[in-house]
């Protein structure tokens, strides 16, 4: 996939636990593992809106778009 999940970057800058930002935006734990891991085919504009809000960031932040480049290595 040419696109980059950073959640996890975000989620230790913030100080943050994984359980705590699901909790706070309303998904299960398990959905967010599957948005982390980066094994989700797609995401609601309001959860996105929702993770920024809640760790203050940007989406680029959290999503990264890589190209060609991961399926080089």
């Amino acid at each position: 996939m040419a696109l980059v999940v950073n959640l996890d970057v975000m989620l230790a800058k913030r100080k943050m636990r994984s359980n705590q930002l699901a909790q706070l935006i309303g998904i299960t734990e398990q959905n967010l593992s599957i948005l982390k891991n980066g094994k989700v085919r797609a995401i609601r504009f309001t959860t996105l809106e929702a993770i920024c809000k809640h760790l203050d960031c940007q989406p680029g932040d959290i999503l990264e778009y890589v190209g060609d480049r991961l399926e080089q290595e």
